[in-house]
């Protein structure tokens, strides 16, 4: 699955689509909108949401949470020859778990431009060392994006009116 030709475009959005429905369920629960979806045999085998507030742990990113899941259902740790989908470019964190979870291919919504791994910050999938990884980025870009900016915008809106209200 590494050649990066799995998938249709229409695929690759369907699969998307499904991660931004994952993102959806954190944002209602006040968590930064963030989901992905992992595949295997043109199935959904696994998913996740960020839970990081909820949980109180840090590593419970949406990328943590779907590896996590996936090794239950295949009742092991690689999970090869499948793919993530993902609303958002992976942080280090989630990059390296992907790497180790031997995860083929990684497809992404929008940049991450304070944190990205893949392709802005840093480009971590494009050391030879990890060279069993594909990924590619801007599937559902500016839905993916949107729902982030969308996010934050409203946080910020309530973060001042509770400050406008404090004073």
């Amino acid at each position: 699955m590494n050649s990066g030709n799995s998938f249709t475009l229409a695929e690759k959005k369907k699969y998307m689509h499904l991660a931004l429905q994952e993102a959806k369920k954190a944002e209602n629960l006040a968590e930064v909108p963030i989901g992905a979806v992992i595949v295997k045999e043109k199935k959904i085998i696994a998913s996740g949401y960020n839970l990081r507030e909820v949980a109180k742990d840090a590593t419970m990113h949406a990328e943590m949470i779907a590896i996590r899941n996936a090794n239950k259902v295949l009742d092991n740790w690689r999970i090869e020859q499948a793919a993530m989908f993902v609303t958002v470019e992976p942080c280090v964190m989630c990059s390296g778990a992907l790497f180790l979870a031997r995860i083929s291919e990684i497809y992404f919504g929008a940049y991450n431009l304070k944190g990205g791994s893949a392709k802005i910050l840093l480009d971590l999938f494009n050391i030879p060392a990890f060279h069993h990884n594909y990924i590619e980025g801007g599937i559902l870009g500016d839905e993916c994006a949107y729902l982030m900016s969308d996010f934050f915008r409203k946080k910020r809106k309530n973060l001042k009116e509770i400050d406008f209200r404090i004073t």
